[in-house]
């Protein structure tokens, strides 16, 4: 995401590297994206055991915490050199999914990254959520958060991304927070829209489709051309999966309830 600057590049053979701490985690679909981008994890913070098990088992070596984020001392972290500090809290509080309730729902845990940020300084946040966040609905909320991280000494931007305009075979808007210390703003660029890498669902999982002989796969592919409407998974305290398509939300009968 242009970063250009040297002064946080750290040698592991000819790459630079820069190291993270993530919260958030759940089964590392972040993490293995910053680990692409040259990241090394300081830690990676998630209450769910099961998104736990499926982290250490993908990367042995990686330091998963399973705690609750809102017990987490971040103090044990400093004096680490965090170059980035990331997480996608969660979405109930801002989703058009569910009641929009804000700071005022209990599962809000921007707080929690502000008071993180404060005591670890990092060189960057990230903050990945819904849509729903860059409402107008939540102005306040938003300047309010863009304030207390420019009396911190950051420079801090919204932006709205979707995921099929980067490779990703699926309609999946999602807000995303940059912070960073003036010197590496500087430095900063936002990636820009690309609708010419956008892939089917077809293209893109006709391999794996495949893999253990299913002789439709071919077939099936043929079928699947477009990008798939956007997943909603609901959460643990609702339930219910979904399927957004063109602004309506449909049950999907594919996918498991979570309970």
């Amino acid at each position: 995401m242009g970063w250009k600057t040297t002064a946080v590049m750290k040698a592991r053979g000819s790459a630079p590297t820069y190291q993270c701490l993530e919260v958030c985690a759940g089964a590392g679909g972040q993490a293995i994206g910053l680990e692409a981008a040259g990241f090394e994890h300081l830690a990676l913070i998630e209450i769910d055991s099961h998104a736990c098990t499926t982290l250490r088992h993908n990367r042995p070596e990686w330091n998963v915490i399973e705690q609750d984020l809102t017990t987490v001392d971040f103090k044990q972290f400093k004096g680490s050199e965090i170059d980035l500090l990331s997480g996608g809290v969660p979405c109930p509080p801002f989703s058009v999914a569910g009641k929009q309730l804000g700071s005022e729902d209990e599962r809000d845990l921007f707080p929690i990254m502000m008071k993180a940020t404060a005591t670890l300084m990092p060189r960057a946040l990230m903050i990945e959520n819904v849509k729903g966040l860059l409402s107008k609905r939540f102005t306040p909320y938003r300047d309010a958060i863009l304030d207390y991280l420019l009396e911190l000494g950051y420079v801090a931007e919204w932006r709205l991304f979707n995921a099929a305009d980067f490779g990703v075979p699926q309609t999946r808007f999602r807000s995303i927070l940059v912070a960073m210390r003036p010197e590496d703003w500087s430095n900063f660029s936002w990636p820009q829209r690309n609708e010419s890498v956008r892939v089917s669902v077809g293209e893109a999982l006709i391999s794996k489709m495949g893999s253990n002989g299913w002789k439709g796969a071919d077939e099936w592919a043929k079928k699947a051309t477009t990008i798939a409407p956007t997943l909603v998974g609901g959460s643990k305290k609702h339930g219910g999966t979904e399927v957004v398509r063109k602004g309506r939300k449909e049950k999907s009968l594919v996918l498991l309830q979570v309970k």
